[in-house]
C-alpha cells in the first residue's frame, strides 16, 4: 500500500475527530455560549447536513482542478475552520465554522477517496478505503475520548485547538508524500460523471449505505444514556466504552478491507445481518451492564466490517466517475448519520425508553439486508444475461499503473 494512502488516512483522523467529538462537548459549549444543550446539539446535525450538501457539490465545483492542490486547499479551510470555532465569539459564529469545516471536510473525502483508488490497482480498492476509514476509526478510539478529555480540563475550545494542529500534520504530510497526479488527456465532464445515476444500482448502493450507517448511528447517538440509566453504568465509564466501540470499528475496517476486494457482497451480508442481530441483542439485553458493553465492542466490528465493501462498491458502479463516486458514498453515509439519530430520537420522544434506539436501528439495518440481497440478485441477472447473450462483460477500470488520473 502506498505511504500516501496512509497520509489520507492520518487527514481522515483529523476530519473524523473534528465531527464526532462535539458528542463529549455539547454541556460546556451550551453553558459558555448561553444556549440550551438542544441548540448546541444542532451543531452536530450542521455538520453532518454540510457533508450530505458539500461532498457532491465540492466534488462537482474541483472536478477540473488537480487533486493534490485540491486536498492541499480543502485540508487548509478545514484547519482554519477548526481555529474559526477555538475563537468563536457566538453561538452563530460557532454554528457558521461548523458549516465551513464540514464542507472542507466533505470535499476532502470525495476527492481524498478517488485519489487514494487511483493510487492502487483495482484488486486492492477495499484495502485502500480501509485505510482511510481506518482513521476514521482511531478518531473515535483516541481523538473523540482525547476531545473530551481536553474540553473537561482545559476548557472546549482546547479541543478545536487541538485539532486544527492535526490539520497542519496532515497539510505537511499531503504536501510532502501525496504525489501530482496529473488530469487526464481528456479532462472530465460533469455530463459524464453524471451519467452514473442512470444506473439503479447506484441508487440501491446509496440507500443500502445510508440504511446499515443510520441503523447503527441510531443507536450508537443514544448510547451514553442508555449505559448509564438503563444499564446501571457509572457515567466516568462511558469514554471507555465508547473507546471500546472505536476498536471494534478498526477491528472491523480491517479485516473487511483484507476480504471485501474478493467477496464484496459476502461482506456485505454477512456485516449488515451481524448488525442486525447485535442491535437486537442490545434491545433485549441492555439491562445487563456486561451485555451492553459486549454489544458495543460488536456493533462497532460488524458496522465498520461493511464500510470498505460499501466505498469499494460505490466505485465498482462509476467506473470513469470516481470523484463523484467518492462524492455519492459520503452523503449516503452521512444521510444515515443524520437520518439514525433522528429516528432515534423520534423513539426517544414517543417514551419509548432509550432500549429501543436498538430496535429503530434494527429496522434500518434489516431494511438494508433486504435491498443488498436485491443488489445481489440484479447483479447476477445481469451477469447471466450478459453471458447467455455472448456479450463481453464490462472491463473492469485499469490499476493505477495505466488508469487515467482523475
Amino acid at each position: 500500500m502506498p505511504v500516501a494512502v496512509y497520509v489520507l488516512g492520518l487527514s481522515v483522523f483529523s476530519l473524523g475527530t473534528s465531527e464526532f467529538m462535539l458528542s463529549g462537548l455539547l454541556p460546556p459549549i451550551a453553558e459558555d455560549m448561553g444556549v440550551t444543550i438542544p441548540q448546541a446539539g444542532l451543531l452536530i446535525s450542521a455538520f453532518a447536513i454540510g457533508m450530505v450538501v458539500g461532498a457532491p457539490l465540492l466534488a462537482v465545483a474541483t472536478l477540473r482542478l488537480p487533486r493534490r492542490t485540491t486536498l492541499i486547499a480543502l485540508i487548509t479551510l478545514f484547519g482554519l475552520g477548526q481555529v474559526a470555532g477555538a475563537l468563536a465569539p457566538s453561538y452563530g459564529f460557532l454554528f457558521a465554522a461548523r458549516i465551513v469545516a464540514a464542507l472542507a471536510c466533505a470535499g476532502f473525502w470525495a476527492v481524498g477517496a478517488a485519489v487514494a483508488i487511483a493510487m492502487v490497482p483495482v484488486g486492492s480498492r477495499a484495502r485502500a478505503m480501509a485505510v482511510m476509514i481506518g482513521g476514521l476509526s482511531i478518531a473515535n478510539v483516541l481523538g473523540v475520548p482525547a476531545g473530551a478529555f481536553l474540553g473537561e480540563h482545559f476548557g472546549w475550545r482546547s479541543a478545536f485547538w487541538a485539532v486544527a494542529a492535526a490539520s497542519a500534520v496532515a497539510l505537511a504530510g499531503i504536501l510532502a508524500l501525496i504525489p501530482r497526479i496529473p488530469l487526464p488527456a481528456e479532462r472530465p465532464a460533469l455530463s459524464q460523471e453524471l451519467r452514473i445515476y442512470r444506473d439503479r444500482q447506484v441508487w440501491l448502493a446509496i440507500a443500502i449505505t445510508a440504511l446499515a450507517a443510520g441503523g447503527v448511528f441510531c443507536a450508537f447517538s443514544y448510547l451514553a444514556p442508555l449505559l448509564t440509566d438503563v444499564a446501571g453504568l457509572d457515567s466516568g465509564t462511558v469514554p471507555t466504552v465508547l473507546a471500546l466501540f472505536g476498536l471494534g470499528a478498526l477491528a472491523g475496517t480491517t479485516l473487511g478491507g483484507r476480504v471485501a476486494d474478493g467477496r464484496l457482497f459476502t461482506v456485505l451480508l454477512i456485516g449488515i445481518t451481524a448488525s442486525t442481530l447485535f442491535l437486537v441483542a442490545l434491545a433485549l439485553l441492555a439491562g445487563s451492564a456486561a451485555a451492553a458493553v459486549t454489544l458495543s465492542f460488536l456493533i462497532g466490528f460488524s458496522a465498520f466490517f461493511t464500510a470498505p465493501a460499501l466505498n469499494a462498491r460505490m466505485f465498482n458502479l462509476a467506473g470513469a466517475a470516481p470523484t463523484l463516486a467518492g462524492a455519492t458514498t459520503t452523503a449516503a453515509f452521512n444521510l444515515g448519520n443524520t437520518g439514525g439519530p433522528w429516528l432515534g430520537g423520534t423513539v426517544i420522544d414517543a417514551d419509548l425508553g432509550f432500549a429501543a434506539t436498538a430496535w429503530a436501528g434494527a429496522a434500518m439495518t434489516v431494511a438494508a439486508l433486504g435491498l443488498t440481497a436485491l443488489s445481489l440478485r440484479l447483479s447476477s441477472r445481469s451477469r447471466v444475461v450478459a453471458e447467455g447473450s455472448g456479450a463481453a462483460t464490462p472491463a473492469p477500470v485499469p490499476s493505477a499503473a495505466a488508469a487515467p488520473r482523475p
